[in-house]
Formats: C-alpha cells, structure tokens, sequence
C-alpha cells in the first residue's frame, strides 16, 4: 500500500512533432505511444528507456493546464508520477497526513492508469501524481 517506484516523468512540451523526434534522439529509443486524454486537454507521447518512462505532454487548448503551465513557465518537468498498488488507500493515507488532494476521487489518465494529484504547495514546489495500473479481468 505504499509508492513503489518513479513511473514516470511528466514534461510539458509546447508541440509534440517537435518534441518526440528530439527525445527519441536525446533518449536513443521510438515513442512507443500516443495518446489523447480529452478530459486534461493534452496529447501525450511515451518513450522509455530502460526502466525510465517520460510522458510528454502538450496542450490542445488554451485553458488546459498545460497550455496554462507553458504560458506561465515555459516548457520543462511538470510531474512526477509515482506507482502504487492501491490509489484509494495511497489518497486516504496522504490526506490524512496532511497533503492537497487536488482529485479526492482517482479518474482515468493516459497509459491505462487511474491517476491523482498532490497540490505542489504541500509536496515542496512539484506536482506529484499517483498512478495505479487499470487491470483488466
């Protein structure tokens, strides 16, 4: 019921054909998916490396929190995602130790993933996301 590992690192990039090729050169490795996530407004990319994942990140629409993130900060790490085995549990546990749930109840998020966030004014300045594998029976 704890955080396992760092499942992936979240990078808001401001155009995603520019992006990929970049990273796939930087990292040695193909983007092995995409993926829309109408919900947040973003189009993500994957690329692994060994057991690192990146997710790239970009803004489909103004108001989005991505689009908001790079006209604020410009294009950089905007997450880190941890993986847990239980999320309900993990956002039960934090919560009552004191952390900013911004989604008290796990949605659906990119890669097969029910996800949450930690508000980055209680995780020291970076916004954590809780990650959990959708297991399909």
């Amino acid at each position: 019921m704890h955080m396992q590992n760092v499942e992936h690192i979240g990078i808001a990039v401001k155009d995603l054909t520019v992006s990929i090729p970049l990273f796939e050169q930087l990292l040695n490795t193909p983007c092995y998916k995409t993926e829309m996530v109408e919900s947040e407004k973003v189009k993500t990319a994957f690329l692994k490396q060994g057991t690192t994942k990146i997710e790239l990140l970009e803004g489909t629409d103004a108001d989005g929190v991505i689009a908001k993130f790079i006209a604020a900060k410009g294009e950089g790490i905007h997450h880190i995602a941890f993986e847990v085995t239980n999320i309900a549990d993990e956002i039960k546990r934090l919560a009552e130790a004191g952390f900013k749930i911004l989604n008290p109840v796990a949605k659906k998020g990119a890669d097969n993933k029910l996800v949450c966030f930690l508000h980055p004014k209680t995780t020291n300045g970076v916004l954590v996301e809780l990650c959990q594998t959708i297991v399909v029976e």
